[in-house]
């Protein structure tokens, strides 16, 4: 509020100091709603400070216009001053009311906003106003945007400023330039030049052209289709993108499970809690740096991975103890058992935490994301998660191909009776192996956070599908969840906008259903005695 009142007192200096064509400035407080855009876009064509002054006010709701007086107001506190000559006035005409900003009104006046802006020698500053004009380009100036595009030293907002311009040229009467702004226009990626494209290719009730001119309407519709086209591109961009970013998490949480069920053979129908275990971890760990280290909240998520790691894989060394070890090779009993370990972990944490989701927030580094199109956005959050699975998937390759334990798992995976008759430890190497799945699935969980809400149900979602991605790839073999768990992530996305999510899951299970008939062993075939037994 502080800094408001300073804005405000700085806009009243300013004023005070330069004086305004009161014409102007009597049509932005007494005119109709033409003359007040007119008389913004004479304002910000000046690229005066005063001007500048004048327009933030009216945005703060601190002008007020009196017919009688005709005379335009800046009061903050009761405290006015002539909006034309910045002279004080002793007494408020009494007739004076505030200016009402309606939305043209008011986009006309952000759109003024950023045309200052665009002097300014911070990039980050002059994009974020190159973006706002591209919202309503008509409404800008073209001399002020030929004096923006002459000084603008970055290639890329200079070709956007002159696709702004090539817009702002189609509200005028010269032909010859409305054909090149059409052609320049072909190139823009922004939804809205295509609206302003549309009123050439549009058809009156009986059926004949708004527009007369043959040229002008070819012109706009082979610039519309070519915007069209990169729209499609765009979107197929974006379809593939969340399908990976879903594949990942998909693949976080069917990697776990690759190990437990795709090596050891146990059907481990708790694994989706596994994965809400390390999403509660991560949660904590949220709220112990909150409270105990706020300055360093932003790097929660370092710690959490650990913790979410070792929570998990612990809790999965208790399950394999108690209850796994004495069911291997009875696949029902060991269905049944984990099934029951499910319900049981999903009251305990009701019990604990309640019942509602809580919010795991992102670090404000994950925040925001990267605009390859006004219809595409990539977020860092989901970008992260693409590179975290990534680095999961490398480790977990290095421990079951690179390690002393991973030979111990594989020669127990290929054959239990001969790796035990050569020292292999196989009661331990079940437990270690159970407990690495685990762990997995918690880092599963810890990336889940930072797309959603945490609840005890959170596992619940990904158990049917971590299944479907194993066996479509082939049980035991990593390269085969990784491979299903992106192909699946990818095939729903592209089903989604045409069957929506339910019905996009019910073909893909049709589809693995019919592919496993063909090929029961999944994408990669596991080689080696067990398989060939």
């Amino acid at each position: 509020m502080r800094t408001f009142f300073f804005v405000v007192a700085l806009a009243l200096s300013t004023l005070a100091t330069a004086a305004l064509p009161p014409d102007v400035v009597l049509k932005l407080g007494t005119g109709d709603g033409d003359e007040r855009i007119e008389a913004v876009r004479a304002l910000a064509g000046m690229q005066d400070a005063a001007a500048r002054a004048l327009i933030e006010a009216v945005l703060a709701g601190q002008a007020q216009a009196s017919e009688a007086a005709k005379q335009v107001l800046v009061v903050v506190d009761g405290k006015a001053t002539d909006a034309a000559t910045g002279a004080a006035i002793a007494t408020i005409p009494p007739d004076a009311e505030d200016l009402v900003v309606n939305n043209r009104l008011r986009r006309a006046l952000e759109t003024a906003i950023a045309t200052f802006a665009l002097a300014t020698s911070d990039r980050s500053a002059r994009e974020t106003a190159v973006a706002a004009l591209e919202k309503d380009p008509q409404s800008v100036d073209e001399g002020m945007l030929d004096a923006a595009i002459a000084r603008e030293s970055d290639p890329e907002l200079r070709m956007r400023l002159g696709l702004v311009h090539a817009a702002a040229t189609l509200a005028g009467d010269d032909r010859a330039k409305k054909l090149d702004a059409i052609g320049r226009l072909a190139e823009s990626r922004s939804s809205s030049t295509r609206v302003l494209l549309l009123p050439f290719v549009e058809k009156n009730p009986d059926g004949s052209f708004k527009e007369a001119d043959g040229e002008l309407r070819a012109a706009a519709q082979a610039a519309i289709d070519a915007i069209d086209a990169r729209g499609r591109t765009s979107a197929l961009g974006g379809s593939v993108f969340y399908g990976i970013s879903l594949g990942s998490i998909l693949l976080l949480a069917a990697l776990g499970l690759a190990i437990t069920y795709g090596l050891m053979g146990v059907i481990n129908m708790a694994h989706g809690e596994l994965l809400m275990i390390g999403a509660y971890a991560t949660w904590l760990v949220q709220g112990f740096f909150r409270t105990h280290l706020p300055g360093a909240v932003d790097w929660y998520l370092a710690a959490a991975i650990p913790v979410a790691f070792a929570s998990a894989a612990i809790v999965g060394v208790i399950i394999e103890r108690t209850v796994i070890r004495y069911l291997y090779g009875r696949p029902l009993e060991t269905l049944l058992a984990t099934f029951g370990i499910s319900l049981l972990l999903i009251q305990l944490v009701r019990t604990f935490f309640g019942a509602q989701n809580v919010e795991v927030a992102n670090p404000s580094w994950m925040s925001g994301g990267i605009t390859i199109a006004t219809n595409l956005t990539l977020p860092w959050n989901r970008i992260s998660i693409i590179a975290f699975s990534a680095l999961v998937v490398g480790l977990v390759w290095l421990i079951l191909n690179k390690t002393r334990l991973g030979l111990f798992v594989r020669a127990v995976t290929q054959n239990r009776a001969m790796a035990s008759c050569v020292g292999v430890p196989t009661r331990r190497i079940d437990m270690l192996a159970f407990g690495l799945g685990s762990g997995v699935a918690g880092l599963g969980g810890c990336a889940l956070s930072q797309v959603g809400n945490v609840g005890p149900d959170l596992g619940q979602a990904f158990i049917i599908d971590s299944f479907m991605a194993v066996v479509l790839g082939g049980v035991g073999q990593l390269a085969g969840t990784v491979v299903g768990s992106l192909g699946l992530g990818v095939a729903s996305k592209f089903l989604e906008p045409f069957s929506g999510a339910v019905l996009a899951k019910i073909i893909v299970l049709v589809m693995i259903v019919l592919f496993i008939q063909r090929r029961p062993q999944g994408l990669f075939a596991l080689k080696g005695r067990a398989a060939d037994a």
